[in-house]
Parts: C-alpha cells; sequence; structure tokens
C-alpha cells in the first residue's frame, strides 16, 4: 500500500508559488470538469448575467461537462427557466466569450425562501 506524501517543488513545477486559480484549475480538469476561470464566471457574475429577477430565485449548484444545474425556490420558477433556457445559456456564453454548457438541469429545492448563494 502506498503513502500519500506531498510532491516537491521540482515535481510542481519550479520553486515558485503557484496562484490558487492555477491550481483549482488543474483540479477541477483532473476531475473532469470546465476550469477554475469559467467557474468562477458561472457563479460570481450569475445576478449581472441573468438579471437580478431570475438570480433571486434561482442560482447555480453545479457545472459537470456540459450541463449546469441550477437550483430554484418553488416549481414555478423551474418551468421559467426551462422556458429561459437558451437565452441564458447564451447570455453565459457572451460573458464567458465561450460555450458553458448545452443543457440545464433545474432543482427545486423545497424547505427554504431562496436558493443558496
Amino acid at each position: 500500500m502506498s503513502t500519500w506524501r506531498p510532491s516537491s517543488p521540482r515535481e510542481q513545477g519550479g520553486d515558485e508559488p503557484k496562484r490558487v486559480g492555477e491550481a483549482l484549475g488543474r483540479v477541477s480538469r483532473n476531475l473532469g470538469g470546465p476550469d477554475a476561470d469559467l467557474l468562477g464566471l458561472v457563479f460570481s457574475r450569475w445576478r449581472d448575467t441573468v438579471g437580478a429577477g431570475i438570480a433571486d430565485h434561482a442560482s447555480p449548484a453545479t457545472l459537470r461537462g456540459d450541463v449546469l444545474t441550477v437550483d430554484v425556490s418553488e416549481p414555478g420558477w423551474a418551468t421559467q427557466l426551462r422556458f429561459l433556457e437558451k437565452d441564458i445559456l447564451s447570455r453565459l456564453e457572451e460573458a464567458a466569450g465561450r460555450p458553458v454548457a448545452i443543457r440545464i438541469e433545474v432543482r427545486v429545492r423545497h424547505g427554504t425562501d431562496t436558493p443558496r448563494r
């Protein structure tokens, strides 16, 4: 059985410290996810991208592969997001400068007034 050990600075590509975003991006890509910049954009600029009316009731939960999962506060908002899916994906693509996802999966979060932010 092997034992975990931290990699040496030489194995990490030098003695210089790395930016957290670089490390997060590497971890995300190794797990099959998007890079850290894309994740950061979707989660940090959600309100600006979709507007306050939607953001007050819906928030991104995960971005895995080509699927963006969004949590909503009630079933009516799930219906609304499904209706606006193409528009939301288009806005996210415009903000990111590249495609973010090809579809949105909507989940209703019961027991909360608003989704987590």
